[in-house]
C-alpha cells in the first residue's frame, strides 16, 4: 500500500517548535505524501514569513465546531458503540491519579481539556482521514494530537503511530496506557523516555523506538564567547519551573559576591516571569540581569552569537514534568557555545561532564556559580569543551539518518496494513 500520512498536531507552524517543521520538510523533500492537520487554530505571534508561508495545513479551533459536531453526527450514525466507548474512556481515564500537588492537578487539567478537545476532533478528522486516502496516521506529541490519532483510528481502522517527548509525557495523561498499547510504533526523542513507556504500556523492552530529533544544518557560526569582563551568561527558554532559572539567579548572586563581573541575559516568557523578575530584585541583581522577553528563532540565535556561555538548570518539578532535552543545549554547541547543565533526563547524553560542557546536580545553585567560575577562569578549555559538544550533537543528530529511520517506520507500518 502507497503511503500516504497525516500528521496532527496542537499548532503548526509554531516558533517554538521549529524542529518538527524541519521534519515535515524533511519527509516531504524525501517522497513522502504528507498532510498536516492542526486541533487549534492558527498562531501569529514569533512567526518569520517563512513560517507563515507554511503549505498544505488544515486547522480546526473554534472555528472548526460545525465541523466536529457533524463529525461525531456521522459517527454516532455509523459506529456509535465506539463513538460512546471513546467518550466514557476518555472521561474515565482523563483525570486519572490526578492528585498530589497543585503543579500534578494543574498539568493533569490541562491534559484533560486538552484530550476532551482532541477526542471531538477526532471525529471530523477521521472522516477526512479517508476522505484523503490517509493509510497513517501519526502524532508528534503523546498527548492531545495522540489521542486524536489513537480515537481516529479506532474509528477507522488506519493505523497510527506518535512520538512522546517532555512535558507531554511527564506526568502521563490517564490515556496514554491505551495509546501505547495500540500504536503501530511509539517514538521517543531522549532515551531516558523509552523505558518509562515500555513499563507504562506493558510493552515489551526494546518496542518503543529512540529516533532523535530532526534538526537542520544551516550554517552554523561559532559563537563570539570571548569571555571579556564582564562574562556573558544566557539563560533562555520558557520561564516555567522545570528550567530552573531561579536556581540560575540564585547561583548569579553568589557569583557577585565572588567578586565576578557578569551580567546575565534571561529570554524567554511564561507564568514565571513575575515571579523570576521579583526574584532578581530581592537577590539585588538589578543592573546585571536582562528580561528581553520573548523571543523569536532567529533572535535566539542572535543572543547565541553574542553569550560566553549557555546556563541550562533544569530540573525534575514535583509533578514530573521535565525537559527530555532542550532544544537550546543543542544550539549552542552547533554553535560552539560553552554550556553549563543540570543532570537530568537525557541531558547527560550530550553535556558529557569536562568533555562537552560542565554538567551540576539539579537545584544546586552553588554548583551552578562553580561550574561558571570554572569555564570563565579557563576560555580555552572552555572552548575545547564547546567543540566536541558540536561533534557530539552532529554525530547524534545527523538528520538524514533520523529521517530515514523514521520514514522506514512509516512505511512499514503502511505496508503491514496492506498484507
Amino acid at each position: 500500500m502507497t503511503l500516504r500520512a497525516a500528521y496532527v498536531l496542537l499548532w503548526y507552524p509554531k516558533p517554538s517548535e521549529t524542529f518538527l517543521v524541519t521534519e515535515v520538510r524533511g519527509l516531504r523533500a524525501r517522497g513522502l505524501d504528507l498532510l498536516v492537520f492542526t486541533l487549534y487554530g492558527p498562531l501569529s505571534r514569533g512567526l518569520t514569513p517563512e513560517l507563515r508561508a507554511e503549505p498544505g495545513v488544515e486547522r480546526l479551533g473554534l472555528g472548526g465546531l460545525g465541523r466536529i459536531l457533524g463529525g461525531l453526527g456521522h459517527w454516532l450514525a455509523r459506529k456509535p458503540g465506539t463513538v460512546f466507548s471513546l467518550l466514557g474512556r476518555a472521561l474515565a481515564a482523563g483525570l486519572g491519579g490526578c492528585s498530589g500537588d497543585r503543579g500534578s492537578l494543574w498539568s493533569r487539567l490541562e491534559k484533560y481539556g486538552e484530550n476532551l478537545w482532541a477526542l471531538l476532533s477526532s471525529f471530523h478528522l477521521a472522516r477526512r482521514f479517508q476522505d484523503c486516502g490517509v493509510t497513517h496516521i501519526h502524532a508528534p506529541w503523546a498527548c492531545g494530537p495522540a489521542t486524536a490519532a489513537w480515537a481516529a483510528s479506532r474509528l477507522t481502522g488506519i493505523p497510527f503511530s506518535f512520538a512522546g517527548r517532555a512535558r507531554d509525557v511527564h506526568p502521563p495523561d490517564g490515556l496514554l496506557p491505551e495509546k501505547l498499547r495500540q500504536a503501530a510504533f511509539v517514538r521517543v526523542i531522549a532515551r531516558c523516555n523509552a523505558e518509562q513507556l515500555e513499563i507504562l504500556g506493558g510493552l515489551p523492552p526494546g518496542t518503543v523506538q529512540l529516533i532523535r530529533e530532526i534538526l537542520p544544518w544551516p550554517d552554523c557560526p561559532k559563537a563570539a564567547a570571548r569571555f571579556a569582563a564582564p562574562l556573558h551568561i544566557l539563560g533562555l527558554g520558557r520561564f516555567v519551573g522545570k528550567k530552573g532559572f531561579d536556581d540560575l539567579l540564585r547561583a548569579c548572586r553568589l557569583l557577585l559576591d565572588q567578586g565576578l563581573d557578569f551580567r546575565l541575559t534571561l529570554a524567554g516568557d511564561g507564568p514565571e516571569r513575575a515571579r523570576l523578575l521579583a526574584l532578581a530584585e530581592r537577590l539585588g541583581l538589578r543592573g546585571r540581569v536582562e528580561f528581553p522577553g520573548f523571543v523569536t528563532h532567529a533572535e535566539a540565535r542572535r543572543l547565541l552569537l553574542a553569550a560566553d556561555l549557555l546556563a541550562a538548570p533544569c530540573r525534575v518539578e514535583p509533578s514530573g514534568d521535565r525537559d527530555g532535552l532542550p532544544m537550546v543545549l543543542l544550539e549552542a554547541l552547533l554553535h560552539c557555545l560553552p554550556v553549563v547543565a543540570a543532570d537530568v533526563a537525557d541531558i547527560g547524553e550530550l553535556v558529557q561532564d569536562g568533555v562537552t560542557g560542565l554538567l551540576v546536580p539539579q537545584r544546586d545553585p552553588e554548583s551552578i556559580a562553580r561550574a561558571i567560575s570554572r569555564l570563565a577562569a579557563d576560555r580555552e578549555s572552555a572552548l575545547n569543551m564547546a567543540r566536541a559538544g558540536r561533534q557530539r550533537v552532529r554525530d547524534l543528530f545527523a538528520p538524514e539518518v533520523n529521517l530515514e529511520r523514521l520514514e522506514a517506520l512509516l512505511q512499514r507500518s503502511a505496508g503491514a496494513e496492506g498484507r
